[in-house]
């Protein structure tokens, strides 16, 4: 379970969210002071979903940094063969 809620926290967001969003609609006479203190806690819960998927994202970029080397090189010897 950890492994899931650790892999797919937006999916996991979005679920709460709209499940937020269904209860408000159906249960209006819920107060006012419950939901928007729900609304409160879900918006903190989508910084630390952001700060996760930022997280992914730059280790992911890391990779990157590699490839772009690798490309470079061979640019670099491919100029050096015509130029000879």
């Amino acid at each position: 379970m950890h492994t899931f809620v650790s892999a797919h926290p937006a999916r996991i967001y979005a679920v709460a969210v709209a499940a937020l969003a269904l209860v408000a609609h159906y249960r209006p006479d819920l107060p006012s002071a419950l939901v928007l203190g729900l609304v409160a806690a879900v918006l903190g819960v989508g910084e630390a979903v952001q700060r996760t998927e930022n997280g992914k994202t730059a280790a992911a970029g890391e990779g990157d940094d590699q490839a772009d080397d690798i490309e470079e090189h061979q640019a670099d010897d491919q100029a050096d063969e015509l130029s000879a």
